[in-house]
């Protein structure tokens, strides 16, 4: 126990006590500590408490020059380091007034949407051990291999990339790259066919799932819920279509939302979003035009002074990126907005009345990923 408890033991009933689960890393996605007061299996109350990492990485991030910085962004959200890296990217370039070339904005999309999936995918294969299903990671790792072999070749790495450079890219797209692509979205849909039939619609799973960790459309916007589980919420909020960046407005496709904002509306969310990923995929290979994919850029970063504040739709929701500049190399200041930590703060609202069992899929729905929290 911490030494300042979160409940007041001595108030506990006869039948109350108290539980920790986590912060072992295969519990809880992370070093994650979840406090639970319980009586019986059924949850009466619950404190998260975070900060197993302590990363310091904003701080560390403001004693670096900004072209430094970049590769801390992979670390934040390892599973959507693309994206990550792009927010970054963004703020930096809007304060320098860098347009970047219309290639290099396809190439961002394209591999921001095979990273929406690569993520997806791990949480697919996560969710399914959580609910005591082993076989679906089985299923997802096979196209999720194909998706990173592809990110591989673009940017040398499988998980934090370090792909974005200010002003566009600093290589273009391997040879192979479109033969891959184009030969993944011909069977992919397939594949979610097949992740719906196995678990999503799986009869024990619905059992588990539907009416389970009811998340309102109002608490969802009180608490900052973005993402899967804002849109699950039946609230189609999604910056690629609310408030576009880059070149998404010349896409054809739709925020997925749920109807009741349970947990089962959560997974499905997730499910459709590959899909719509898939479609804006195909639309970018198709229409990826040649040409430049580098700005002119300065090589010393030194933005004038002042500030600014960029967002991307992440794979977990809006990432923000703020910025102070005081006209030198480095950052006076930068602020990230991770959707994990606001997130996670709804687990109480929608746990509590709860059984042990219920914690772990409620949670597992939610998508968290830790180092993005502990900033």
């Amino acid at each position: 126990m911490t030494t300042k408890a979160p409940f007041e033991l001595e108030k506990l009933s006869n039948d109350e006590y108290i539980l920790n689960m986590g912060p072992q890393h295969p519990s809880t996605h992370g070093v994650l500590r979840i406090i639970l007061k319980l009586d019986g299996e059924v949850v009466k109350d619950l404190y998260c408490d975070v900060g197993y990492i302590h990363s310091s990485v904003e701080k560390m991030c403001e004693n670096k020059k900004y072209e430094m910085i970049m590769p801390y962004t992979d670390r934040l959200d390892y599973l959507s380091a693309v994206n990550y890296n792009w927010g970054y990217a963004l703020a930096v370039e809007k304060l320098m007034g860098i347009t970047v070339p219309e290639r290099a904005e396809y190439i961002r999309v394209m591999l921001a949407e095979l990273n929406r999936i690569m993520s997806h995918l791990l949480w697919y294969s996560a969710y399914g051990m959580d609910v005591g299903a082993l076989t679906p990671i089985m299923y997802a790792f096979r196209e999720r291999e194909e998706v990173i072999d592809m990110i591989e070749g673009m940017t040398g790495g499988r998980l934090t990339h370090n792909a974005f450079r200010f002003g566009g890219f600093r290589n273009d797209l391997p040879k192979d790259f479109m033969d891959s692509l184009k030969k993944f979205i011909g069977h992919f849909n397939d594949k979610i066919d097949e992740y719906e039939a196995l678990l999503i619609n799986n009869i024990i799973l619905t059992a588990r799932t539907i009416g389970v960790g009811v998340l309102s459309k109002e608490t969802a916007i009180n608490y900052g819920v973005t993402g899967p589980s804002l849109r699950g919420s039946n609230c189609a909020i999604d910056l690629r279509k609310t408030a576009p960046y880059s070149i998404y407005e010349k896409f054809d496709f739709k925020a997925c939302v749920g109807k009741n904002g349970d947990t089962w509306d959560r997974l499905k969310v997730r499910m459709d979003e590959m899909r719509e990923s898939t479609k804006i995929l195909k639309q970018a290979m198709e229409g990826i035009p040649a040409g430049d994919i580098m700005a002119k850029v300065p090589k010393i970063i030194k933005p004038a002074p002042g500030e600014v504040y960029t967002k991307v739709e992440s794979a977990r929701g809006e990432f923000g990126v703020y910025i102070v500049s005081d006209g030198t190399d480095k950052p006076y200041r930068i602020k990230f907005r991770s959707p994990s930590f606001s997130n996670l703060s709804v687990l109480k609202e929608i746990t509590i009345g709860s059984k042990i069992a219920d914690v772990v899929a409620i949670m597992g729905s939610l998508d968290l990923v830790i180092p993005e929290i502990d900033r």
